[in-house]
């Protein structure tokens, strides 16, 4: 744009400009300044019709024609040679303009086609890595080059030395990148074409400028667009991607996908959208140089996820969209019903709720099968008694607070504040919500919500806080909003693979429906009374700790919602993590679509775990759980397409499928051996330290161990002990399975000697509870609640178990 600016700078007052009627938001944008402050009048036409400039092409009235060929995002072809040799017969004093940014010099070059000056924007492909900002002009002109030399040097908005190195750099690989990225989405653009969209393309053979564009340029480029019927479709789709960044920029070596008319040109009115022709659920590709397979893969999944193709008898096909009146109504209608909806009848609640809430949620551990899951084979997880905690108070001033001291975050908010107007739909109670997000929502509350910290501010936890409001917001309704206190706190180490993010979702979960009123709390059981006259027969009262007492439709309901958190956190999780919170127990799970296992997938409780014990050891080692998951990934699909060999140090085929199928036998044999009433407790132990060893040895295999837990390994093999790593691998936590004999003075000096190592250890048991709440049958002064809460937010956390079991009865799943 810096570019551009210096290029228009050449008009005055009385100029006239033609430019096309599909162009980039920023150029539109300051043509429209121009017109409104600098009195130059703006012509937009059909570029890709040459006549269509003739009526407004005058000669000592147009100063400059700009250009662009193919337009940003609709992917138009104009004839740059023919509408050149209009403008120098008709108005041979105009400059003309080409913004050559969608193709790069190397794969076009509009100064051979008759254009006087060029512009590009150096931080897409030129440098390719979106590591600066520049612009670039080229001229054939020497009296028009001469005037752009005086505007550069007298605003003073040359590169600097070390941004010209960096432009420099990415010339050099220009071309290896163009015909990467060219290429991936030429395979794009072809898949979404078969499976019935309408796409823009110029790489395609029934895009109506593609013989022409054949004729200007080298190729077609690395962006496309397409259209799905259905605005709020899109914007699933957009939310859905994994692999696809979501930006307004395109030119780098990452993908990129954005929805044009909410993003890069959401300047525009939308009037002047529909004019020109701009679809308001159009989505803009820009394919970067990641596997193709890989980004269609993923395009795939957030297709299905959002509806816009299904299963066919000749396999995928598109659907008919849904007509929805929200998504097609006009900006206007749009207006009022967001104004509506923030001041027609929505009021904030001012009623104190009438119980204040405690609940808990455990922590969780992988035993068998992490890794392969991602392939089909099922994976044993259990949960752990480290906890994360939350508390709720009411309160009666309009606003709602939640205070995360773990991650020094504490923030309160006026709930009218909040952005309602991104909330398209309210889950009514009873309800489920979508399969997916609302992306308008959780960018709302990203943009509008969150607080402006310092730049040097840790700010991990604003994951945690979209997640709380999102919640909040999607389960409140216009008549009510309760206002309230929430805090936070975790026993379990963050980021350490032992489901933190779960634990927590599910207690935020919790604490929210409760104090939404969509959770009812079981009655208090009769008492044991005596036999009588009036009672000859009494009545037997077992206690049971509070186990089972919440219902399996008490559970269900938070595990819906706690899923959902989840997917603000993480994006796409499987379910186990959240499920073990809320269910507690040990369970089998198995990801649908594969043969290793039941291919169709999902969870089986398992019982036995709760009378072995485990000690987990954290190396503290930070683990990136994505790249771990895409390097076992990689082995698979190397391995699957054949393209390995034993000296070039990659697996073979038949090792990595050998890998899985071995897996999944060890995660059949510890189910088979836990449910089985009439194993000796002996055997049973044996058995498992026997698994623990063989699983190990098979993710040792598979690249995703590290030196610490192998050192894990060696101090506790030295004392007899089986030990294995848990979750993603690459550092995180391991798991050592203790001997039921195991002597209290020989279990400290294996922690000792572990802390040595730098490690922390937590002794656990495995498979106990689920979600917890404190009964709300005990009464409580108020003075106590606030002491209470001043103590949950000081206790260290390694205390937090111990403080909360003495307030009171738990009541749990």
């Amino acid at each position: 744009m810096a570019a551009l600016d210096v290029i228009t700078r050449l008009l005055k007052a009385g100029d006239e400009v033609i430019a096309g009627d599909d162009l980039y938001g920023g150029t539109n944008r300051l043509l429209a300044y121009l017109k409104a402050h600098q009195g130059v009048t703006v012509h937009h036409v059909d570029t890709t019709n040459p006549e269509s400039l003739h009526p407004v092409l005058k000669a000592g009235k147009t100063a400059m024609v700009l250009l662009e060929s193919p337009t940003n995002p609709l992917l138009k072809i104009a004839d740059l040679a023919t509408i050149c040799s209009d403008i120098r017969a008709r108005a041979p004093d105009a400059v003309i303009v080409v913004d050559n940014t969608m193709m790069s010099p190397y794969l076009q070059r509009p100064l051979e086609h008759g254009a006087d000056l060029v512009y590009d924007s150096g931080t897409k492909y030129l440098s390719g890595h979106h590591d600066l900002m520049a612009g670039v002009i080229v001229c054939n002109r020497d009296d028009v080059a001469k005037k752009i030399a005086f505007i550069i040097n007298a605003v003073g908005n040359a590169l600097t030395p070390f941004d010209s190195f960096l432009l420099l750099r990415g010339t050099k690989t220009l071309a290896i990148r163009m015909e990467r990225q060219q290429s991936s989405a030429i395979q794009v653009a072809r898949y979404l074409s078969n499976l019935g969209f309408l796409v823009h393309y110029p790489g395609l053979e029934d895009h109506p400028g593609y013989e022409l564009h054949q004729k200007l340029a080298n190729g077609p480029g690395a962006v496309l667009s397409f259209v799905t019927g259905d605005k709020e479709m899109s914007e699933r789709i957009i939310g859905g991607t994994r692999l696809w960044g979501i930006s307004v920029s395109f030119g780098a070596v990452n993908s990129l996908i954005s929805m044009p008319c909410v993003m890069s040109h959401a300047s525009i009115d939308p009037a002047v959208r529909a004019a020109r022709g701009l679809p308001e659920d159009l989505i803009r590709l820009c394919v970067g140089i990641e596997d193709p397979n890989d980004l269609i893969e993923d395009l795939e999944v957030a297709l299905l996820q959002a509806g816009a193709i299904k299963a066919g008898q000749a396999g995928l096909i598109r659907t008919n969209p849904t007509y929805n009146p929200r998504a097609h109504g006009s900006a206007l209608n749009k207006a009022i019903e967001k104004l509506a909806d923030r001041v027609g009848t929505a009021r904030v609640d001012e009623e104190v709720p009438d119980t204040d809430w405690m609940v808990s949620a455990p922590g969780k551990v992988i035993l068998f099968g992490e890794h392969a899951v991602v392939h089909g084979v099922t994976a044993v997880a259990a949960a752990v008694d480290l906890r994360c905690y939350a508390t709720s108070s009411g309160r009666d001033d309009g606003k709602i607070s939640l205070n995360l001291p773990d991650l020094n975050f504490n923030n309160t908010w006026n709930v009218e504040d909040l952005p309602w107007d991104a909330v398209n739909t309210s889950v009514a109670p009873g309800e489920p919500h979508p399969p997916e997000l609302e992306p308008g929502l959780v960018e709302a509350i990203t943009a509008r919500a969150l607080p402006v910290v310092d730049e040097w501010k840790p700010a991990g936890y604003k994951p945690a806080v979209i997640a709380f409001l999102y919640i909040y917001m999607t389960i409140s309704s216009k008549d009510y909003r309760p206002c309230m206190n929430v805090t936070a706190r975790s026993s379990l180490p963050v980021g350490a693979g032992l489901g933190s993010s779960a634990s927590y979702s599910s207690c935020i979960a919790t604490i929210l429906l409760l104090t939404h009123r969509r959770l009812n709390i079981p009655s208090l059981p009769m008492p044991s009374k005596e036999p009588s006259s009036s009672d000859p027969v009494g009545h037997l009262h077992v206690s049971h700790g509070g186990r089972k007492a919440l219902t399996k439709d008490f559970a269900d309901e938070v595990n819906r919602w706690a899923l959902v958190a989840e997917k603000v956190l993480h994006g796409n999780p499987s379910g186990v993590d959240n499920a073990v919170a809320v269910y507690g127990g040990a369970l089998a799970f198995t990801k649908p679509g594969f043969t290793f296992a039941n291919p169709n997938g999902g969870m089986d409780g398992i019982q036995g775990f709760k009378s072995v014990r485990f000690l987990l050891v954290n190396t503290k080692v930070p683990r990136n759980t994505k790249s771990l998951v895409a390097g076992v990934g990689l082995k698979k699909q190397q391995a699957s397409l054949f393209l390995c060999t034993a000296s070039s140090g990659i697996m073979e085929p038949e090792l990595v499928n050998g890998i899985l199928e071995r897996i999944q036998a060890i995660s059949d044999e510890a189910r088979r051996a836990l449910l089985d009433p009439e194993l000796e407790r002996s055997e049973l132990l044996k058995a498992l330290e026997s698994l623990i060893d063989e699983n190990h040895a098979h993710l040792v295999t598979l690249g995703v161990s590290h030196p610490a837990l192998e050192k894990i390994r060696e101090v506790t093999a030295e004392r007899g002990l089986h030990a294995k790593l848990t979750g993603a691998g690459g550092g995180g936590c391991a798991v050592v399975l203790l001997p039921d004999a195991i002597a209290d003075k020989s279990l400290n000096e294996l922690v000792q000697a572990l802390e040595k190592e730098g490690f922390e250890a937590y002794t656990t048991s495995v498979g106990g509870g689920g979600l917890g709440i404190m009964s709300p049958y005990v009464e409580r002064s108020n003075e106590d609640k606030v002491v209470a809460e001043k103590d949950f937010v000081a206790k260290p956390a390694v205390d937090l178990a111990q403080w909360a079991a003495d307030r009171g009865r738990w009541l749990y799943t």
